[in-house]
């Protein structure tokens, strides 16, 4: 019979994986399961530090508990002690305190590679983001990201713009704040075509254009964020991440299904295309 130290040394490692520092979506579509969910799809093991816990669904946000600070930087601690986290994606982070504690948790160099998806309203409109958190965010955690994703209401709120500026003005103010890229995302616009800008510190810009679907749906900012740190975490640059995963998110909009009340309808999370090529 073998022994712990012979099965340890017999089993496979751990390819790939990606921490996700979120709050909880107690109906699936959104938060931490939407990330864990989006990084199986892209066979990346997912870890999670859960910042606070959340009562919602389809129809709106009906509860928040943030977590003691403390606890959620033991939770990031615990990861990166223990497992080979090349990429970590933050989501809603509640308050100062919680940015603050994860800031101090987080690696003082460059690896892994952060993901910052600055979520500060739910599509149901329900704010997510403590007013007080904004400056924290901005002096924190943006500047340490290899890539901050807010959509256009984001962006002018970080930034002091007005959310209908052009995108080429908002993804300037956006670097002005020390970013190294930033990824405006039109998720909210109104046009048959959505426009997804990549701007990066050393001048390079690239337009991301898709069709855009009829309809409302949950957890889209979550899943691409997601997305594209299990891209980075299996080693592709920014730009090859930001376009597979936007071809991904593309797909489980096409596939989603609306809940029984509400109107913003649920991807499917499937997996990933051609990850087989990519090892």
């Amino acid at each position: 019979m073998k022994n712990v130290a012979d099965l340890q040394q017999a089993a496979p490692k751990v390819d790939f994986a990606a921490l996700t520092i979120a709050g909880s979506d107690s109906c699936g579509g959104a938060g931490i399961q939407a990330d864990l969910k989006t990084f199986a799809a892209f066979d990346v093991h997912g870890a999670s530090a859960l910042t606070a816990v959340t009562a919602q669904n389809t129809l709106g946000v009906t509860a928040i508990e943030p977590l003691p600070a403390d606890l959620v930087a033991a939770q990031v601690r615990a990861c990166l002690d223990d497992l080979p986290v090349t990429a970590i994606k933050t989501g809603m982070l509640a308050s100062a305190a919680l940015i603050e504690s994860i800031h101090a948790a987080l690696p003082r160099d460059a690896t892994p590679l952060l993901v910052v998806d600055p979520v500060m309203v739910a599509t149901s409109g329900d704010r997510l983001l403590d007013e007080s958190a904004t400056e924290a965010l901005v002096a924190r955690l943006l500047p340490r990201a290899a890539l901050v994703t807010p959509n256009r209401p984001e962006a002018a709120v970080l930034t002091g713009a007005d959310a209908d500026a052009p995108v080429d003005e908002l993804a300037d103010r956006m670097l002005a704040l020390g970013l190294q890229a930033v990824l405006i995302k039109d998720g909210h616009g109104s046009d048959a075509i959505c426009r997804d800008l990549l701007a990066t510190a050393d001048g390079r810009r690239r337009t991301f254009e898709r069709a855009r679907r009829p309809g409302r749906y949950h957890g889209t900012g979550c899943a691409l964020s997601a997305a594209i740190c299990a891209l980075l975490a299996r080693g592709e640059t920014l730009e090859t991440a930001v376009a597979m995963a936007g071809d991904w998110l593309a797909e489980q909009i096409a596939g989603a299904r609306l809940p029984t009340k509400g109107d913003l309808a649920l991807l499917p999370f499937c997996r990933g295309e051609g990850l087989g090529e990519r090892g």
